[in-house]
């Protein structure tokens, strides 16, 4: 049987164009899209404000050659750093994603939509200010959350049933597509020039996901979703120089994605992207509570509930059943050594452990002088995960996307404690007029971490009032956060 193929340019994959036609042509009329969107902004700079009270993630950040000036170049919020595009997207993408604090998307495979904001936000400041130079009017604040809302869409609907954890490929494979999409928009380019942008984005090199397994867990999975929208940057601005696409970037036969990397099957979709809209903004989830993995936020719930009829205890404790889903058995159920805090941070039983015996769960508590605390993996070898084949069903369920897990403590003289069961955690949808106050708090005390009162004032009035939000130029909105 002959293997030639065809060396007729064929037409583009129908994906690729179908998503470059939802960027460049649907219309959002939804309120709570923009609602929810504006509170997405506020806890990823809410995070990314923490996330600069770590050298670990300081470290990375600046131009990559110190003193590099940029003329009009993006800001990075928190700092005074002002940088090419590129450099821009990876450092607040990095700083966003570092402590694993902002919001999550769970389905068939799982992901972080606001990742996409280091790319977003760097590209609409910067051309937002190359137009207010040359006299052109800049970016408002309404564009950009335009764009975090189709971002969101995106890399959503593209994992709701296609899994590419399980062909050992990281989710931030959908940060670059999500952004390469949305950022080439916004710089200008044309339906066509998207349509290359995405086949440039599918045609790359796709992270594994060592770095978030045992047993290689490191920090490199608080850095990889910005490495992803800082890499979707740099393809759009090449598209926009004119380099040339490839149209069956996903169906070529043995050389496309499909054949390569998804074991030869095409994406599905249970929602036509004809029909996508803001369906993923508004379901998206917030990590309120604890910088956590999100399978594990309801546990760790469980454990605060738990931690004041145990505190004094925690040396009887016989053994603490974790009734859980399938995805949680698979990504954080861990034994043996954590060797660093993205290891931890990624442990169910550590997440779990710590609100038993402190009563909190913050991003200090995966750092070595707390772990070094010896009840905490006493504690970890006494708990048994069990999947609980409803909880994964209702996990899968696009009409609850539960993320349930329950604790039952047992003693060693042989009483137990009732089980204590949270389906949804506080940043779920349903969960919504609970969590969003919560939220609120949450991004003024992170915006406390570096800033005086009167700037934060100054930034909390405006992100509280989305009409006037929505109006402000998007180069103004960033100087806010200009230390």
């Amino acid at each position: 049987m002959s293997l030639q193929v065809s060396n007729i340019r064929p037409q583009p994959d129908q994906v690729l164009v179908d998503i470059a036609n939802y960027v460049v042509g649907r219309h959002i009329p939804s309120t709570l899209a923009y609602d929810t969107a504006r509170q997405c902004l506020m806890d990823s700079l809410g995070c990314a404000m923490e996330a600069l009270t770590y050298p670990a993630c300081t470290k990375l950040l600046g131009p990559l050659i110190p003193g590099t000036t940029v003329p009009d170049g993006a800001r990075i919020p928190g700092t005074r750093f002002e940088l090419d595009p590129v450099q821009a997207a990876f450092n607040i993408g990095t700083m966003i994603r570092w402590l694993d604090f902002n919001d999550t998307w769970l389905a068939a495979e799982w992901g972080h939509p606001s990742d996409n904001l280091g790319g977003i936000l760097a590209v609409a400041d910067w051309c937002s200010r190359k137009a207010v130079a040359g006299g052109e009017k800049p970016f408002i604040m309404r564009d950009l959350l335009t764009a975090m809302i189709k971002a969101h869409e995106i890399q959503g609907c593209l994992a709701l049933e296609n899994s590419f954890n399980k062909v050992g490929l990281d989710h931030v494979v959908l940060v670059k597509i999500a952004s390469v999409a949305v950022v080439t928009h916004l710089l200008g380019g044309s339906r066509d020039q998207i349509v290359d942008a995405l086949s440039q984005a599918w045609v790359d090199g796709q992270s594994l996901r060592t770095y978030r397994h045992a047993p290689n867990t490191g920090s490199r999975k608080s850095w990889a979703a910005g490495d992803a929208t800082s890499r979707a940057v740099w393809l759009a601005l090449i598209t926009l120089r004119g380099e040339m696409g490839y149209p069956s970037a996903l169906t070529a036969r043995i050389w496309g994605f499909y054949d390569v990397l998804f074991k030869g099957q095409s994406f599905k979709f249970p929602r036509p992207v004809k029909q996508w809209g803001s369906y993923v903004m508004e379901n998206v989830l917030f990590k309120i509570s604890f910088p956590a993995e999100f399978h594990s936020q309801t546990a760790a719930e469980c454990a605060m509930q738990l931690h004041g009829l145990v505190r004094e205890r925690i040396a009887d404790i016989k053994r603490i059943i974790i009734r859980t889903h399938e995805a949680a058995t698979r990504i954080i159920d861990k034994k043996g050594p954590l060797s660093n805090p993205a290891d931890r941070d990624h442990c169910i039983q550590y997440i779990a452990a710590v609100p038993l015996i402190f009563g909190r769960l913050t991003a200090a508590d995966y750092e070595d002088d707390v772990a070094a605390d010896p009840r905490i993996d006493e504690l970890r070898e006494k708990m048994v995960c069990v999947e609980d084949p409803q909880f994964t069903r209702d996990y899968y369920d696009p009409e609850k996307r539960a993320i349930s897990n329950g604790l039952t403590v047992e003693f060693k003289d042989g009483s137990k404690l009732d089980e204590v069961v949270v389906e949804y955690p506080i940043g779920h949808r349903f969960r919504r007029s609970e969590g969003i106050p919560l939220l609120e708090e949450k991004f003024k005390i992170n915006l406390a971490r570096r800033f005086q009162a009167k700037q934060q004032k100054a930034i909390i009035d405006l992100c509280l009032d989305q009409r006037k939000l929505e109006a402000t130029p998007v180069n103004e909105f960033v100087d806010m956060f200009v230390v």
